[in-house]
């Protein structure tokens, strides 16, 4: 057979050039890099983070069933109106979730109904006679019950509405 020339450096005495590490140390560098990226993306999204996970399964929860309780019987409040003395009658219902709201509320209904007479009686006709006036009126007497249930002990964030169920003004 013929020989085949074979280059080899070895052999003319010559030594190998070193090779270069330098596309090694770029790669790892590289792959570093990006698992940690990707490490920091995964745990900015709320995937490692257990009070993350905590916070969303409570936000997942059925709320309560409403409690309402009424306020009884119906307030009636005179007030004057165009020079004619004028009477206001108010049924009112509390709306909240909380069993110990409700508790609180029943243990303070007087100071409850104090409080309502006097925001009542502190009305003009032309204002309550709108439905604006009406819906101011009913954040105002909502204001006043939280007042009450916090000035009680209790937590006024509980109490989430108030509702005139009849609302009659002669």
């Amino acid at each position: 057979m013929a020989d085949v020339p074979v280059l080899n450096a070895a052999a003319d005495g010559a030594a190998a050039p070193p090779k270069s590490k330098k596309w090694l140390i770029i790669a790892i560098a590289a792959v570093v890099v990006l698992g940690g990226g990707g490490a920091g993306a995964w745990f900015l999204m709320d995937h490692g983070d257990a009070h993350g996970k905590k916070a969303e399964a409570k936000a997942k929860e059925p709320l309560s069933p409403a409690l309402y309780v009424a306020l009884d019987p119906p307030f009636v409040v005179n007030f004057e109106g165009e020079q004619l003395v004028r009477f206001l009658q108010i049924t009112v219902q509390v709306m909240t979730r909380d069993p110990a709201a409700v508790e609180l509320l029943k243990a303070n209904d007087p100071v409850v109904r104090n409080d309502l007479l006097l925001l009542f009686a502190n009305q003009k006709y032309e204002v309550v006679a709108a439905r604006e006036g009406k819906e101011k009126l009913r954040a105002d007497a909502l204001t006043a019950i939280r007042h009450v249930v916090a000035s009680g002990g209790g937590k006024p964030e509980h109490i989430e509405q108030v509702y005139f169920t009849s609302f009659v003004m002669q």
